[in-house]
C-alpha cells in the first residue's frame, strides 16, 4: 500500500508575499527566495533525507482552487501513482492527471472541508542539489 510519509510543504496566500518573506528573514532568519525556503531534514526511514518547502504565494494565485482557503498542505508520498490508483479505487476524485516534474510527480484530492491537498513524490537527490546550489551562493 502507498502512503504518506511526511509534510512536503505548507503553501499560503499573502498579500505582499515579498514583503512576508522579508519579515520572516529578518525576524526568524528564514531566507527565502521567490519559491520560498526548502529546509532539509533526515530521517531514521527510507530515504534517510527529505525536504520540507515553506513558500508563501500571492493572494491571487488560483494555484490552489478549487479550493477556496488561504493555505494548501503537500504531503510527500512514497509511490504517487500507486496511491492515486487505491484513491480512486475508494471513490476519490483525482482533480487532474499526475503532473511531472524533474524534482518529482504531483496529484491533487479536495478533502471533505474543501481543502485542496497536494500528493508529491519527490525526487530527493534532484531536492538536496537544489538546496545545496543555494547554500554554496
Amino acid at each position: 500500500m502507498a502512503r504518506v510519509t511526511g509534510i512536503g510543504g505548507v503553501f499560503f496566500k499573502s498579500e505582499d508575499p515579498i514583503k512576508l518573506r522579508k519579515w520572516y528573514e529578518e525576524i526568524l532568519g528564514i531566507q527565502a527566495d521567490e519559491y520560498g525556503k526548502t529546509f532539509l531534514w533526515n530521517s531514521t526511514e527510507p530515504p534517510n533525507v527529505g525536504s520540507t518547502v515553506w513558500a508563501p504565494f500571492k493572494q491571487q494565485t488560483t494555484y490552489f482552487e478549487p479550493s477556496q482557503k488561504q493555505f494548501m498542505i503537500n504531503f510527500r508520498v512514497d509511490n504517487l501513482h500507486e496511491l492515486v490508483k487505491e484513491l480512486q479505487e475508494k471513490g476519490e476524485e483525482i482533480l487532474a492527471p499526475i503532473i511531472e516534474e524533474s524534482y518529482g510527480k504531483f496529484a491533487h484530492i479536495v478533502d471533505p472541508e474543501g481543502n485542496k491537498v497536494e500528493l508529491w513524490e519527490p525526487v530527493d537527490h534532484v531536492m538536496n542539489d537544489l538546496v545545496n546550489e543555494e547554500v554554496s551562493k
